[in-house]
């Protein structure tokens, strides 16, 4: 029989650093990112940016017709563009449990084939009283089309009942559930490390995912914009995300200067800009302007561009009110009655990111969240960070449900946890969920760890692919004992191979899974690589 546990100390507070006797000191930033001594720095600014994004927003009048006529003689592209599904992604710095008490993971046969022992649900913090779905003597299925028994299928993807996680999602999702379904991955990484190549954000624009003022955004000033980086062959320098975490990191990709505080209409800004493009072009011509560089017709272009942007960036935002947090969906999607309710910096942050990308700013963008390494000999370090993270996913799904648009989410982290089978009775009170009986979690383990997506459709629940064998809402399989069957799939031992699984899952949906060996010929999932895709397109 298994201890159970009795905590009297206090609960560490979400924001806290984690110290492990076992874990040399951190030395790098993303050693720093994953035990919580650098989290997210967002702050809430007066006069910030957010309000130049508002979907109301539109151009004040369309540019010049020989301004257009030029951008388009040199490839210059600048505008709206939002023609792909949004996609954001969530990077748990650290190694979180997300297999078993958050998503349920399963054998052959999917989530609840029942192929994984009590011994092996307790290696996940799950004990035997609490087993998901299955009768822990003869594992048999306990009336799998109720949510009484340890499973919760409001998301279509089943969670275990009991999901920090998944308690955050719901208390923010809203109106989007019903309209959402997703996939897990058993997949194993490396614990302790952020040199996994976990981050999909330029296979996202390689896929044809472009932004009208960026095209990749990530919390993190890293050359993955997160804490894990990119697979290399994927990554282009002029693909690098810009860093979004704050109102005020945006400012300066809309920024018209001074012109706006000395024109007071907001079109004599907009021909100000176009008559230095005009200029800039014909001293161009003529040879007389002093880049710096060669007078090579692409370096010429690329500075017509850039004028040609500045005159786009002020038809759209020149005169727009500056006032932060005014969205008043954003603020709904977090439950804020107002800006200063919204306090959580980790709030702050996914919404700098999620308002950016579900407008069409911006392709792609990605939350790091660090501390997620809580292997601190208790149960409500890691249930109050998965809550925390749960509440920004949860809330990025309320908002695409306002503004209309479909929403790709992909969760992953470097690694995974285990639990030992002792029990953490706390109960927790207020904003401290406690450890509600669940294992409590002990040391790292890659072999216990695994990725999922959500997808929203506003025009319904997503389809689930009819492609290959299988259940579609796991790809790959785990164990008796719980551990990755790293021959399940592609993804399930390599790490390159997990991000490409992803992709080939972000253009099913977006209806263009025949151009995927175009985009990605060496994808290395085989030449019956449909199998590998869980929905059908939300975008046609």
């Amino acid at each position: 029989m298994k201890r159970k546990l009795k905590f009297t100390t206090k609960a560490l507070p979400v924001d806290a650093p984690l110290y492990h006797a076992d874990h040399s000191r951190p030395v790098s930033r993303r050693d720093f990112i994953r035990q919580g001594f650098i989290g997210g720095s967002a702050t809430l600014l007066s006069g910030g940016v957010f309000s130049l994004f508002a979907t109301s927003n539109t151009a004040q009048a369309a540019l010049q017709e020989d301004i257009q006529l030029l951008a388009k003689d040199i490839g210059c592209r600048f505008g709206a563009e939002g023609g792909k599904v949004p996609f954001i992604c969530f990077d748990l710095a650290g190694g979180a449990n997300l297999a078993g008490s958050n998503v349920l993971v399963g054998g052959a046969g999917g989530q609840l084939d029942g192929s994984i022992t009590t011994g092996g649900f307790s290696k996940l913090g799950i004990p035997g009283d609490m087993v998901p779905g299955l009768d822990s003597t003869n594992f048999t299925l306990l009336n799998p089309s109720t949510n009484n028994d340890f499973v919760n299928d409001s998301l279509g993807l089943k969670f275990h009942a009991d999901s920090a996680m998944l308690m955050g999602i719901l208390e923010n999702a809203g109106a989007s559930i019903g309209n959402i379904d997703g996939c897990v991955i058993p997949a194993r990484s490396d614990n302790d490390t952020g040199n996994n190549p976990h981050n999909p954000l330029y296979g996202i624009a390689l896929a044809g995912g472009k932004g009208s003022v960026v095209d990749l955004i990530g919390s993190r000033s890293s050359d993955s914009g997160g804490n894990s980086m990119a697979p290399a062959n994927l990554m282009l320098p002029e693909l690098r995300p810009t860093k979004v975490d704050r109102p005020s990191d945006v400012t300066g990709m809309v920024d018209v200067g001074e012109l706006t505080a000395i024109l007071n209409d907001p079109a004599d800004v907009t021909a100000v800009m176009e008559s230095m493009a005009r200029i800039s072009h014909k001293k161009l011509k003529l040879g007389t302007l002093n880049t710096g560089l060669s007078k090579d017709e692409v370096v010429k272009d690329l500075v017509r561009c850039g004028y040609l942007k500045a005159a786009d960036l002020a038809d759209r935002f020149a005169g727009v009110p500056v006032d932060p947090l005014e969205d008043q969906d954003v603020l709904d999607s977090f439950g804020a009655a107002s800006a200063e309710d919204l306090t959580d910096r980790e709030f702050r942050k996914t919404a700098s990111i999620m308002k950016m990308v579900l407008n069409g700013y911006s392709a792609g963008g990605c939350v790091t969240m660090g501390g997620y390494d809580y292997h601190t000999g208790d149960r409500i370090t890691g249930e109050n960070r998965d809550l925390r993270a749960g509440r920004c996913i949860g809330a990025c799904l309320s908002y695409a449900e306002k503004v209309g648009r479909p929403l790709m989410i992909y969760v992953f982290s470097d690694g995974s946890v285990a639990s030992n089978g002792m029990r953490d009775e706390s109960a927790g009170n207020g904003n401290n969920l406690g450890g509600r009986g669940k294992g409590v979690w002990t040391g790292d383990n890659s072999s216990t760890a695994c990725s999922f997506m959500l997808v929203y459709n506003p025009a319904g629940k997503p389809v689930l692919s009819s492609a290959g064998p299988g259940e579609r809402r796991q790809i790959g399989r785990f164990s008796g004992d719980a551990s990755v069957v790293t021959s399940s799939s592609p993804a399930a031992n390599n790490v390159n191979l997990l991000v490409n699984t992803v992709l080939l899952n972000y253009m099913a949906l977006n209806g263009e899974i025949n151009r995927f060996t175009e985009v990605f010929g060496q994808h290395g999932l085989g030449s019956a690589y449909e199998q590998y895709a869980a929905f059908e397109p939300v975008i046609s």
